[in-house]
């Protein structure tokens, strides 16, 4: 099933890098024609795609954090940005859904609210249960419009995460381990993954995919779990790479090219 040819980090090389230390064409608009037509975003920050995704992808469970049940399904007629993550990273994570959330809010800031989809999906669903996601929320502000924090059975993350490309495994945590932010608890294992921005088009389309670190300065990044931060993660909220790394308004270049419309970069 899967039919990914893109991914440039296999798997080993992503447990080496986060075990070790802790863990075109334009858019179709959906609000009015744009005055200039807003062209796909660069090869340095992704690449554009065109995939239709199976019923059997589309249709998998997905649980919210507030406890009700979704499928990507039900976004169709939305452009969407899914992201993987899991709450109990101390690497990267806590950047991307510092990101990610700014990104929901600069959408509906620009008049997109209620109509596009910033989704979080955990590549750790044994652990990330809905009250767990609920805590991880209201560290970052509480429920936002367009923006969710998802997770699906164990057998289903696999299916979904297999098909669209993202890596991820279980690694040993270092010794010491790292503590759990919620229980302050010792943490048994880390789960090591790709960092992947994966933008589908109203249709329902795959169209665009990026795998590089957030570059969250400027957004809110929860103090409780900069605590717990290992020394990449500290890099990477306070150093990221100028280059590499995406920002809100990198992400809002691509909403631009989904819907038509040219989108400000948040203040």
């Amino acid at each position: 099933m899967p039919r990914r040819r893109h991914r440039a980090v296999a798997i080993v090389t992503v447990v080496a890098s986060l075990s070790g230390v802790a863990a075109g064409c334009s858019g179709s608009s959906s609000g009015g024609r744009a005055a200039n037509p807003v062209v796909a975003p660069p090869a340095s920050l992704g690449e554009v795609v065109d995939f239709a995704i199976p019923p059997q992808i589309t249709h998998l469970p997905l649980t919210k954090a507030d406890g009700t049940t979704t499928t990507l399904a039900a976004y169709r007629g939305k452009p969407v940005m899914v992201a993987d993550y899991l709450s109990l990273c101390t690497d990267i994570c806590p950047l991307i859904t510092a990101d990610a959330r700014a990104l929901a809010a600069a959408l509906k800031a620009d008049g997109y609210g209620g109509r596009v989809a910033v989704l979080e999906i955990t590549v750790d669903p044994r652990r990330d249960t809905p009250a767990r996601m609920r805590a991880y929320q209201k560290l970052f502000g509480g429920p936002l419009q367009d923006w969710e924090l998802l997770r699906a059975s164990p057998s289903d993350t696999k299916l979904l995460w297999k098909y669209l490309g993202v890596q991820y495994a279980r690694v040993k945590e270092p010794h010491p381990a790292d503590v759990d932010w919620w229980t302050h608890q010792p943490l048994s294992y880390d789960v090591a993954h790709s960092d992947d921005l994966i933008f589908f088009d109203a249709s329902g389309h795959e169209r665009f995919v990026v795998n590089a670190d957030p570059d969250a300065r400027g957004q809110h990044t929860p103090a409780e779990l900069v605590r717990y931060l290992s020394a990449q993660g500290r890099r990477a909220l306070h150093h990221p790479n100028p280059v590499t790394s995406w920002t809100v308004s990198q992400g809002l270049s691509v909403f631009s090219w989904l819907t038509g419309h040219r989108l400000p970069a948040p203040p």
